[in-house]
This record gives structure tokens, sequence and C-alpha cells, in this order.
């Protein structure tokens, strides 16, 4: 059974010479809300890239529930990405936006609530 429990180690990425994500070491607890927030231009949408897999690491380790997801392709891993508002489809209400990838899943692992 999957909990949802990500950690990073000492996880860094470089555009050339400039470090965008550098020696990230961070625990996420399965069930807890987490936020990232800074300026612009930190690192945030990078380190979540990495997370998902759209992006790689230059170093360092991306574990899902203990099982390192490194250089793991986007689709194998248990994640589902909500992109920010361009990205989202205009048709569909929040709750269906963020369920569109759960679906894909399992057939009926989501249902909506009334």
């Amino acid at each position: 059974m999957l909990d949802g429990a990500v950690s990073l180690e000492h996880l860094n990425k470089q555009f050339g010479e400039r470090a965008v994500v550098n020696d990230v070491n961070l625990e996420i607890h399965a069930g807890e809300f987490f936020s990232l927030l800074g300026p612009s231009g930190c690192g945030k949408t990078t380190t979540l890239r990495m997370i998902g897999g759209f992006e790689l690491p230059d170093s360092g380790r991306i574990l899902i529930d203990g099982r390192d997801v490194t250089h793991d392709e986007p689709e194998t891993r248990p994640l589902n990405t909500v992109f920010q508002s361009y990205a989202l489809f205009p048709h569909l209400n929040v709750f269906d936006n963020v369920a569109f990838g759960l679906r894909f899943e399992k057939p009926g692992s989501v249902s909506k609530k009334s």
C-alpha cells in the first residue's frame, strides 16, 4: 500500500552555471499537507518537476514511500500532477481537474461525492 511519503535527499539541479536547487533535504510524511513558498526563480517549480519526474536532478535522490524513484519515468511514479491555471481544463470544475489524473490510476478509484 502506498502512503504518500516523499523524501528528498541532497537534491541538486543546475541550469548552466546557475544552481537552481541546492542540496535540498526534505521529508514530507504521508497525509501531511505541505507547501513550497518562495520568490520567483528560487527553485519551487524545478523541485516539483523533479519529484514528478519531468526534470532529472543533477545529484541526490527522490524517494516515495521509501522507494528510490529518482530515475523512474513520470508515468511510472505513484503521483498525479495538477498544473497551474493556464494548463487546467477550462470545461472542468476544480474537483474534475484534480481528479483527472487519478481516474487513470484505477477505474472507479475516484468518485464525486454529492
